[in-house]
């Protein structure tokens, strides 16, 4: 990139820094903006309302329950819903009630931590990518489009045969099967910033590239970025249950969703209720973090929805 910016003369470089201000205000009004945008939008209050009641049950289990979610009691086994067991119980006498409770837990936990190892390694890529381009942009970006080439599930799939069953690595697997659609949104975001004044000039005066990408091209960014990140916690969330549904992921007696959906499958006629609830949960919490993501993906790039 060279340094010359737009009628700017390399003996006017040490009056640029002052042009990195108006690009920080813009972003606060922006932010402030979309923020104003999102709660006027009906659909995304709707998601964000479902979403924090999920996750308010979830944490608040120990409270909202008095059984334990792994202890077998024989006695109870099957029992269909009642003012006792207000989802009924499963093949070992286990509150579905609560399992559904603490497995919201675990499974907004694989969801997250998913969606942050996905961001942590195709942002990362992707910027370096679209900020130095040349082979460095081949090289990453060639990679990036043979892993888009094959199904996200099952390159998880291939990451858990190598790495062996777990909930972590389900985690790790569904994390390094979406990073290639972060690398792809965050060079294409990078490639249109970053010929703008305000980077040229931090460019001109010396700025290191770290310093370039951290602190004037990620925060210009990061909307488009909070869109996917939101968004992609919902596929996480499907893609991890479908893991341990396949006995891949969480491993028996753990209260995660898909594993309490593979325990239910037998007893599908006789004991519908296994699976109806933690299924609707998964539902319910999918349809609650889509919504607010249009939400935000409206209010941060209302230009799309022209």
């Amino acid at each position: 990139m060279q340094c010359s910016i737009r009628g700017f003369a390399m003996s006017e470089r040490v009056a640029l820094p002052s042009s990195n201000k108006k690009p920080a205000r813009q972003s606060r009004s922006l932010w402030g903006d979309a923020f104003r945008r999102l709660r006027r939008n009906p659909g995304s209050m709707l998601g964000l309302v479902l979403l924090l009641i999920v996750v308010a049950l979830s944490l608040l289990a120990p409270v909202l329950t008095p059984y334990d979610p792994v202890e077998i009691v024989a006695g109870d086994r099957l029992q269909p819903p009642s003012a006792e067991h207000w989802f009924g119980t499963d093949s070992f006498g286990r509150d579905i009630y609560t399992r559904v409770l603490y497995g919201g837990q675990i499974s907004l936990r694989v969801g997250i931590i998913a969606v942050g190892i996905a961001a942590l390694l195709g942002v990362t890529s992707g910027m370096l990518a679209g900020y130095f381009g040349g082979w460095t942009d081949s090289v990453i970006m060639r990679t990036a489009d043979i892993t888009l080439a094959f199904p996200g599930i099952l390159l998880a799939l291939v990451v858990i045969a190598v790495l062996g069953p777990s909930l972590f690595n389900a985690m790790i697997a569904v994390g390094i099967a979406a990073a290639p659609t972060y690398a792809r949104v965050a060079r294409g975001m990078v490639l249109k910033v970053k010929n703008e004044p305000y980077i040229e000039s931090a460019i001109c005066v010396g700025a290191p590239a770290h310093s370039v990408l951290l602190r004037h091209i990620l925060p210009n960014i990061l909307g488009s970025l909070v869109v996917v990140a939101t968004l992609g916690v919902a596929g996480a969330i499907i893609a991890g249950a479908a893991l341990s549904f396949l006995g891949l992921g969480a491993k028996p007696p753990t209260p995660e969703w898909g594993l309490i959906l593979s325990e239910g499958r037998s007893y599908l006629r006789h004991a519908w209720w296994i699976t109806t609830f933690p299924g609707l949960a998964i539902m319910i919490t999918v349809l609650s973090i889509n919504l607010l993501g249009d939400g935000l993906r409206d209010a941060l790039e209302p230009r799309m929805t022209r």
